[in-house]
């Protein structure tokens, strides 16, 4: 498993709960309709742009799959699924580490 995807898991392992704690404390305070439809907003483009993501990083590792088949070689081919991964899981990532910054304050 490489780094960048370890990285993304541990954002969305130990940040996430916290910005569902600050949520849910500002809900039950404050009522949080604003929060509420920020989180709505932010889950629906995390997801878009994952998808985006994911269909960019499928496409760059065929074309290096096709290009070690046709040189005889497995050159680039490890670890692509790794790749993948972190495509798919960065945007969400980007949105929980901006959410503790500006939760935390």
């Amino acid at each position: 498993m490489n780094a960048d995807l370890l990285d993304e898991f541990a954002v969305l392992w130990f940040q996430a709960p916290l910005v569902m704690s600050s949520r849910l404390q500002d809900f039950s305070l404050f009522g949080g309709s604003n929060e509420m439809g920020r989180m709505v907003t932010e889950k629906l483009a995390a997801a878009m742009e994952s998808v985006s993501a994911v269909n960019v990083a499928l496409v760059k590792e065929g074309i290096t799959a096709a290009a070690a088949f046709a040189t005889g070689t497995s050159a680039g081919l490890a670890g692509a699924s790794d790749r993948v991964a972190v495509a798919a899981l960065k945007p969400y990532g980007e949105r929980v580490r901006a959410n503790v910054l500006r939760l935390s304050k």
